[in-house]
């Protein structure tokens, strides 16, 4: 039985506009005076925790005899931009992130609140400012206007901003999708340095399990090799090391393969209707860091991408929910007892593309569990993960039947595309909830 839920998402598009110069001469007058009234408000916003009816209350009549031209909804906008800039500002200061007693204001974003004060057209954008409207041409979008077609609708709100010379439009479209899902169906996650690990379960049965091999922990450390071989003996503020650290593409890299990840998760999810289940690791990410006592451990804590994993799949018409992962690691499956030690082991697979042959190394931690069957301590995380989720009790504990199951290990580069490489056929007993 299929359950149904209405899920809206949120996609923004960055626009590059240009306006003649009456307009941009309009744009810099509102600019500066939303420097004025946000700087004014983040300040006191930080000091007083105040919400945005507490800034609307004490600037709004001020603000509107002070600048009369203004339209009254950028006021309104900028109530929203100085809550966030404050929560922000201590949120880093709470990490340790900044030294400032408050945040500095470098540059801006006009935010038009209400849907009132713009429009949009087929070739451009219209403002209102204190010199009537201006419109903002901007280039053919395909993107746009794909989204358009698909009956994505624009938001109420609308962010300019003035850089050098150029104007950018950050438009937020929204869709409500009805996200259908079989609540005994699971793709339990289990997010990990290297790789990704997914328990597919059926009907509460464990069906498949997939290895995504994401390399993110290896990236990391290849590309601070990388950036300290080039600071080496030098500034970072010497031309040359500037220069080799812009092509530094560290992010897009990592950014490429967690995409690519949660299309394949996204995939096996809508074959089997199923919940992602998700392990929230990423809320243990800054107390496993203040722990590590090298430095090199800390930078690779911090550049885990499990966070950025579940905010792509929370923005995909998709059944998220999110599983504490405590102790799933160290408890077997099969008998809830604990796992005593796990031994490493290297498994090396050749593939063969052309005249050229790839081997890829593939490290796990194998232990072995209750019913003798030996199981990568990746593995175990994802089926207690997805265990937790379909138990009633909350226990995870997987009982044994009687027959067998043949299980298979399916191992998917993200490069490589979604079809597994090669799969590992283990028979065990079939895995179901207590």
């Amino acid at each position: 039985m299929l359950e149904k839920l209405l899920k809206t998402l949120k996609r923004t598009i960055i626009l590059e506009g240009w306006t003649n110069s009456i307009g941009r001469q309009a744009l810099r007058g509102v600019g500066d005076a939303y420097r004025e009234m946000l700087s004014e408000m983040t300040d006191y916003a930080l000091e007083y925790r105040a919400s945005q009816l507490t800034l609307h209350r004490i600037f709004y009549n001020r603000f509107r005899e002070e600048y009369p031209w203004l339209p009254t909804r950028i006021i309104k906008g900028c109530y929203r931009d100085a809550v966030r800039r404050a929560r922000s500002f201590k949120k880093k200061k709470r990490k340790g992130e900044t030294e400032k007693d408050k945040p500095v204001i470098r540059s801006i974003t006009i935010t038009y609140s209400d849907s009132q004060d713009w429009r949009l057209r087929e070739e451009y954008i219209e403002v209102r400012t204190h010199r009537g409207w201006i419109r903002i041409g901007y280039r053919n979008h395909r993107q746009l206007h794909r989204y358009l077609y698909n009956n994505w609708k624009p938001s109420s709100e609308l962010k300019l901003k003035l850089s050098s010379g150029k104007i950018l439009v950050y438009l937020t479209l929204t869709k409500e999708f009805e996200v259908s899902y079989n609540p005994d169906n699971a793709v339990a996650v289990d997010i990990n340095e290297n790789n990704v690990t997914l328990a597919v379960f059926v009907d509460r049965r464990l069906h498949e399990i997939y290895r995504i091999e994401t390399s993110i922990g290896s990236i990391v450390i290849a590309y601070s090799e990388r950036r300290k071989r080039i600071a080496e003996n030098r500034s970072t503020r010497d031309r040359i090391a500037r220069k080799a650290l812009r092509k530094l593409r560290e992010g897009e890299r990592k950014e490429d393969i967690i995409y690519k990840t949660a299309r394949i998760i996204e995939e096996i999810a809508r074959k089997y209707s199923a919940t992602v289940v998700v392990g929230n690791a990423h809320r243990g990410k800054s107390r496993m860091a203040s722990k590590a006592s090298k430095k090199n451990l800390r930078h690779r804590i911090h550049q885990w991408c499990a966070s950025k994993l579940v905010e792509i799949l929370n923005n995909k018409p998709l059944h998220v929910f999110e599983e504490s992962e405590a102790y799933s690691s160290s408890r077997d499956p099969f008998s809830g007892k604990p796992i005593k030690r796990y031994t490493p082991s290297v498994i090396r697979i050749a593939l063969r593309g052309g005249r050229r042959v790839r081997v890829i190394k593939i490290q796990m931690r194998l232990a072995r569990l209750s019913n003798g069957l030996t199981m990568d301590r990746d593995m175990i995380g994802a089926i207690n993960i997805g265990l937790r989720y379909l138990s009633s009790d909350g226990s995870p504990v997987a009982l044994g039947s009687t027959g067998t199951h043949a299980a298979r290990v399916k191992l998917v580069i993200p490069s490589l595309g979604a079809t597994p490489l090669t799969e590992i056929q283990i028979f065990t007993n079939t895995i179901k909830y207590r």
